[in-house]
């Protein structure tokens, strides 16, 4: 499974962007996608997360209200609208996809990455 992420940029706290994630390859086999980020000097952090059978979805804390995952599964392509942007989510985001049959939320569970993609949110 290959994953492509797009749709970062520098915007203005309160602003709201959209990433993009592809799939391609052996789709057939992930049950979920998800998107981490990662701050300088932190380590990576679960963001969202979404079950693709059921469309169940999944938030870290801070973002709940402002952050929304999606998927379309004609495009195999997985979305984060992200509004009301804080200088605190300014990351690389990466999008992530797992062939496990049960909901996780560990990095270390997802076998499949993305090649990151910049968010810097200024204040």
């Amino acid at each position: 499974v290959q994953l492509q992420a797009s749709g970062g940029g520098l915007v203005q706290a309160g602003d709201s962007l959209r990433l993009s994630c592809a799939a391609s390859g052996r789709t057939f086999s992930v049950y979920t996608m998800a998107w981490f980020r990662q701050a300088p000097g932190l380590e990576r952090e679960f963001v969202a997360g979404i079950r693709l059978g059921s469309s169940t979805t999944y938030y870290e804390d801070s973002v709940k209200g402002r952050f929304t995952i999606s998927r379309d599964n004609a495009k195999n392509t997985v979305y984060l609208q992200m509004n009301s942007l804080k200088p605190e989510d300014t990351a690389v985001y990466y999008c992530a996809a797992t062939s496990a049959s049960s909901w996780r939320r560990s990095s270390g569970s997802y076998g499949y990455w993305g090649q990151g993609t910049l968010v810097t949110v200024s204040s």
